[in-house]
């Protein structure tokens, strides 16, 4: 993967537990290129790397805007950055990947909940300067946990956005049938937020007729599973017939390191997808959050760092 240093050259309190973040080259040139929905890795501590979503506009070259919630996490990595990461700081970064990109369609309908509105954001600015045809809805607690207000209050996006306060109560069952009442064929969802959010929100775009390839999904963190048993099993590689065990306490992910096999990885959480692997043999124990129901119907897809084998081998493309 690779890595640039990036500076902080401003560092703002957004929201309650929130700090935004604009990083630049620490020369003044330009940053890579990046498309909405896209993020970029930090490394905070030669141990703990966090992936954080774009949330500016695309067309900027001079600088990436991130926004950090501090979520109270015993691993830290939020913490650290609302603690220690000033003005002026520097810090590694990887180049900006997209795993939630925008696909073309006559409408969009952007939602974000928490601090998921940041790739939202991002989607916004990139359909504001090409015209096209969007809203936006945030969710959030209450006034005090909106980010970003001052984009809001834009004229490029406040005649689009609708802000939804939702307090504790969860979210207003009203609120999900006015956005999702009318599924027209060529109006895509692109949704981002917590679990029990995106749990709520996409069983409700489900049941009111919306398919699948029409709802698009970015997780920022797993959701929650049942604890399985692990069994131990085999990798093949198909490339050259090795075959490597993954013992009971290893992730398929850790083995093919191990073994010199470049896997590219980022969440390690069975989030992000950066792991997809080609599955050309045996059956997976999908325990990830990334693959739809429909990649996991047809076999073909293995996500390494987290998901396991329901058979004795599974046979890689690698």
């Amino acid at each position: 993967m690779t890595l640039m240093t990036l500076k902080v050259s401003s560092r703002r309190e957004e929201a309650e537990g929130v700090v935004a973040l604009e990083l630049v080259h620490p020369e003044g040139q330009p940053l890579p290129a990046f498309e909405a929905g896209a993020h970029i890795d930090l490394h905070i501590t030669p141990t703990i790397v966090r992936q954080y979503s774009l949330c500016n506009a695309p067309h900027e070259r001079h600088r990436y805007v991130i926004g950090v919630l501090d979520t109270q996490s015993k691993e830290g990595g939020s913490k650290i950055l609302h603690q220690t990461l000033k003005e002026d700081a520097l810090i590694a970064g990887s180049t900006p990947r997209n795993l939630f990109p925008l696909v073309p369609a006559r409408h969009s309908i952007l939602v974000g909940a928490g601090i998921g509105i940041t790739p939202i954001l991002s989607m916004a600015e990139a359909l504001s300067h090409s015209n096209d045809s969007f809203e936006g809805h945030y969710f959030v607690r209450s006034s005090e946990h909106v980010a970003f207000r001052a984009r809001f209050e834009a004229p490029c996006l406040a005649s689009r956005f609708s802000i939804h306060k939702d307090g504790m109560g969860g979210i207003d069952s009203g609120t999900l049938l006015s956005i999702l009442s009318d599924p027209e064929p060529q109006t895509h969802l692109f949704v981002c937020g917590p679990p029990g959010f995106l749990n709520v929100f996409c069983g409700s775009a489900a049941d009111a007729g919306w398919s699948s390839d029409r709802i698009h999904i970015e997780r920022f963190a797993p959701s929650s599973a049942p604890i399985r048993e692990n069994r131990p099993f085999y990798l093949r590689l198909a490339s050259s017939g090795q075959r490597l065990f993954v013992g009971e306490n290893q992730s398929a992910l850790e083995v093919l390191t191990e073994a010199g096999i470049d896997v590219p990885s980022s969440c390690e959480r069975g989030v992000c997808g950066a792991c997809r692997t080609t599955l050309l043999g045996g059956v997976a124990e999908h325990r990830d959050d990334y693959l739809s129901q429909a990649e996991r119907n047809d076999g073909e897809a293995f996500i390494p760092c987290c998901s396991r084998a329901q058979t004795d081998e599974l046979v890689l493309d690698l």
